[in-house]
């Protein structure tokens, strides 16, 4: 303790024992509850790196389970649906069957309405996602995509007997449109159609279209693999001149999953080299032979 004499200057004075231990022990006890709240800290971090380094690796649990689980869309054909035989076939299941077969192990396909295909993936049911989704930012904040595969107009489309020639035609009040439930064609819509009444219908393409034949919308908006097959599927249908959008297709997984993204992005690039790429998409994407090869379900009256 210091003390100010009357003369000046400065005096120490000495502090009592007791004091002194008290002091001691409390600033002890101080120490060691920081002490032990850091250790506490550093064991908690310790850990949770170790859990995300354990589970972070979709690739090891694929090749130890021996089986790749892929979520596809029920009916959205071409690139994944139930032909008439009761076989699931499509432009995405072929190519994941390739994926499979290259990875050495067996191919499990799960499937959900368009809707279900994003949690299927968060919640780990699914590996990832095979399906004719555009990377939207929004889409991008809860997955990682895979490089596109392929690059798509989406396109309008309605009955021979509308007066409708180009896509600007059937966006204007008082025509609807009917659209995929939860689709990225839903915000096509409503920034290039807004004054058009906008139709969600569940069940993917064939839904939009079957609305269209039954007069439950004017038309519908779909990519233009899909609409084609339509057009032999429903011969009073016509594609609307132009596309009010274009864009790219991917396959997305967790975010986490960057091992499986990357062997993805390596595998599209080596089946684009040796030419199986080429193939699926001529024959599934950009032709119509797969109509009358692989017949969808019949579609409802």
């Amino acid at each position: 303790m210091i003390k100010t004499p009357p003369g000046g200057g400065s005096e120490v004075l000495p502090t009592t024992g007791k004091m002194t231990k008290e002091t001691t022990k409390g600033r002890c006890r101080e120490m060691n509850k920081i002490t032990k709240l850091f250790g506490l800290g550093l064991c908690a971090l310790g850990l949770s790196v170790f859990a995300q380094s354990a589970s972070a690796d979709a690739m090891k649990d694929i090749i130890k389970r021996g089986e790749l689980r892929v979520a596809v869309q029920t009916q959205g054909p071409p690139v994944s649906y139930v032909d008439t035989k009761g076989n699931r076939t499509g432009f995405a299941v072929e190519l994941v069957a390739m994926m499979a077969k290259d990875m050495g192990v067996k191919l499990k396909l799960l499937d959900y309405d368009w809707k279900g295909l994003i949690p299927a993936v968060t919640s780990g049911k699914a590996d990832f996602l095979a399906a004719d989704m555009t990377p939207k930012p929004k889409r991008a904040l809860v997955l990682i995509f895979t490089e596109p595969y392929m690059y798509s107009r989406n396109v309008i489309y309605s009955k021979k007997s509308k007066s409708y020639m180009k896509w600007q035609d059937a966006c204007v009040k008082g025509v609807s449109v009917a659209v995929v439930q939860g689709s990225s064609n839903v915000g096509v819509l409503k920034a290039k159609c807004p004054n058009a009444t906008i139709k969600e219908f569940a069940g993917g393409g064939p839904a939009v279209a079957q609305a269209v034949a039954a007069d439950r919308a004017d038309a519908g908006i779909n990519d233009e693999a899909s609409a084609k097959g339509y057009m032999i599927e429903y011969p009073e249908f016509k594609i609307l001149d132009g596309a009010p959008d274009r864009g790219p297709l991917s396959f997305a997984t967790r975010p986490e999953e960057t091992h499986l993204v990357r062997w993805m992005d390596n595998y599209l690039m080596v089946i684009k080299a040796d030419g199986r790429m080429d193939k699926l998409l001529n024959y599934w994407m950009f032709g119509t032979d797969w109509k009358k090869d692989r017949t969808p379900v019949p579609k409802k009256k």
